[in-house]
């Protein structure tokens, strides 16, 4: 790209501009002085063409138009203006009113581009710099840099931006960790989300929207739209986020100020509590939650929604665990998909591992699953190299969710291992080890896109991912038995909960039965006369032994209980809330006598099945497909490699011992 070297001479020259604040600032905080000035130097060499025009206009308003902001920016033909007469230029002419000025300078900005500055908090850093007599040192630094865009485009404007986003996160892992996805994760994730639809990306001025609940930076957003102006010059791209962080929103938000999208797409708050983009539905979504983050702070509003609205709200299908919210965002993203006569929608997540397996049968995470998969909408799960992002070392995984999967595609999900395919970094950054090269994400994108079995891809039906959850019981066999009656009778909860008078009575009936030895419970009471149905429940409990020889009662043994997962029936299914229909159906109800048989009943023949309590269950076992068996080393390797150990120890210890 020919702009590359004015680029880097851009971000070099504001980049210097962080060793004035060395000594006073940390190099993690240098973002916080830098980005918001950057900002500021960008509006005011793009307003300063129409800076004259939009005071006087301004000026004949006053007192007659109480909503000036549509006018005012048509006149800057910009999204926002600056009503203030100051500019940087007049701010450095006035050096002891400099921060006085510079606060009423950003005061003059449109309620969009000052919420931006003011979301930076750069209010604090003002005093600090004016404070330490730095602010007119660094804003005179920066009123050297030209930003105007004759010199410097929107989108190149974008990239400069970026690159100083990119090296303030590296100076930090741990603002790096929470914030920022490493680009080549994000260049990956992107490639996979537009795999399926280049055709169509090509057609001449396609207008595509794409959508992420948890931006950060926006870096996701920035990757997408340059990957679509990559393959289609003619093509565009609207994005839209939410963000909680307030200095985190502020930098994408002055990012898409910056590029020339319309800022207003991106809001702040939290996507579960204050729906930022409520009723509107995306072509594309990606997303890079946090991990393990719980969801405690809006708890009530998700129970709220999911017990009031269930399935007509975001959260019908299930809740997560209270400390991790990964699935709340899938579920919120799904309820921004396209309806499929509209072209439907697709969507990328990174999740750790916990959302594959998470969860048994019938609980929330499970039925999430159950939800995503029998209506078909997972695509795939591709595992990734461990040691990928800044504040984790841990494995991750991109789930590929769709309501418009391609015909082949239809009722089946694929699973991509590429936990293999990594290059080792030349220098850590945090717990960031490995990355994946430009070759890597070729190939992974191709592994994808050919949808073909191999040794890094598995193709499987949606039901492979079902399974009943069945619960096998078996019949309680007791024997009556007075001996070690005397020490169980004291541990017996039953016992304590009797008055003084009646433990005495059965402490002594007990000790009468010291030799009884029976199967029949009646033949245990009768020997103890009249007793009240507490007293009978403690004589029980401490006479009763568990004998596998005795006859079975009518009653299952909770010692015994087990459970089973047992697979689906291999046939399509389609979601139904309450499944208890399906469960009853013969072909589930074959599966579960088939492997009763197979499984049970030839080790423990008089085991049975409680049907009402069986439940549907799903997980994504991705590991259990991939799993390659290694024979272990010959003994005779082993035992020599220990031989040599051991001489080796006994040369050192020699040494030692001269």
């Amino acid at each position: 790209m020919s702009t590359e070297p004015a680029l880097r001479n851009h971000a070099g020259l504001i980049w210097s501009v962080a060793d004035k604040l060395r000594g006073v600032y940390k190099q993690s905080e240098y973002g916080r002085v830098i980005l918001p000035l950057v900002v500021l130097r960008r509006l005011d060499c793009v307003l300063e063409p129409t800076k004259a025009e939009v005071l006087a206009r301004h000026e004949a308003l006053k007192g007659r138009v109480e909503n000036v902001e549509p006018v005012l920016c048509a006149v800057s033909g910009e999204q926002f203006y600056n009503t203030s007469p100051l500019d940087f230029p007049r701010l450095l002419a006035d050096p002891p009113n400099l921060a006085a000025n510079l606060r009423s300078y950003i005061a003059g900005f449109s309620p969009a581009a000052r919420d931006v500055i003011e979301k930076f908090g750069f209010d604090a850093q003002i005093s600090r710099l004016a404070e330490k007599d730095l602010l007119y040192l660094v804003l005179g630094e920066f009123a050297n840099v030209d930003l105007h865009p004759d010199t410097v485009s929107n989108i190149e404007m974008g990239y400069l931006y970026e690159e100083l986003v990119r090296r303030f996160s590296e100076l930090s892992n741990e603002t790096a960790g929470e914030h920022f996805t490493p680009r080549e994760v994000i260049k990956l994730m992107v490639n996979l989300l537009f795999v399926e639809d280049e055709d169509v990306l090509r057609t001449r001025g396609i207008v595509k929207t794409l959508y992420d609940p948890a931006c950060g930076t926006g870096g996701m957003l920035s990757v997408a739209e340059d990957h679509l102006r990559h393959l289609n010059p003619d093509a565009r791209l609207e994005v839209f986020g939410q963000e909680l962080n307030d200095e985190t929103y502020a930098i994408c938000r002055s990012d898409m100020m910056l590029k020339g999208q319309d800022a207003s797409h991106i809001v702040s708050g939290n996507s579960f509590s204050q729906d930022g983009h409520a009723g509107r539905t995306f072509d594309y979504m990606l997303a890079n939650p946090p991990f393990g983050v719980e969801w405690k702070s809006v708890e009530q509003v998700v129970r709220d929604e999911h017990r009031n609205l269930g399935f007509d709200g975001r959260f019908g299908a299930g809740l997560p665990p209270i400390n991790d919210g990964s699935f709340l965002f899938l579920q919120h993203m799904l309820s921004k998909m396209k309806p499929v006569e509209q072209g439907g929608s697709r969507l990328a997540i990174v999740f750790n591992g916990s959302p594959l397996f998470t969860g048994a049968a019938g609980s929330g995470p499970s039925e999430i699953r159950r939800w995503i998969i029998e209506n078909d909408w997972l695509e795939a799960v591709v595992a990734l190299p461990d040691q990928l992002f800044y504040n984790t070392g841990i494995s991750t995984y991109f789930w590929v969710v769709t309501n418009r999967k391609s015909a082949e595609r239809r009722g089946k999900v694929q699973l991509v291992d590429a936990r293999e395919l990594w290059e080792k970094m030349r220098k850590s950054l945090g717990e960031k080890r490995k990355r994946i090269s430009d070759e890597q994400i070729d190939e992974i994108t191709r592994l994808y896109g050919d949808f073909q079995e191999g040794e890094r891809v598995k193709i499987l039906p949606n039901e492979a991912f079902g399974y009943q959850r069945i619960t096998v019981e078996r019949p309680l066999r007791l024997r009556y038995s007075g001996e070690g009656a005397a020490e169980r009778l004291e541990a017996s909860k039953a016992f304590a909960k009797l008055d003084e008078a009646s433990q005495d009575k059965l402490a002594a009936a007990v000790s009468s039965l010291a030799g009884l030895s029976t199967t029949d419970r009646e033949e245990a009471l009768a020997a103890n006369g009249k007793l009240s149905k507490a007293e009978e429940k403690a004589l029980l409990e401490a006479l009763a032994v568990r004998d596998p020889e005795a006859p079975a009662l009518d009653e299952p043994d909770p010692e015994l209980r087990d459970y089973e997962n047992v697979p689906l029936p291999p046939e399509p299914v389609t979601f139904e809330p309450d499944p208890s229909a399906r469960l009853r159906s013969e072909p589930y109800r074959r599966a579960v006598e088939e492997y009763m048989e197979a499984e049970v009943l030839r080790y423990v023949p008089d085991a049975w099945v409680d049907h009402a309590k069986t439940k549907i269950g799903y997980e994504i076992p991705l590991t259990r497909h991939f799993y390659r068996y290694v024979p272990p080393r010959p003994l005779e390797e082993i035992d020599a490699e220990i031989k040599a150990l051991e001489e080796e120890i006994q040369e050192l210890l020699g040494e030692v011992t001269r």
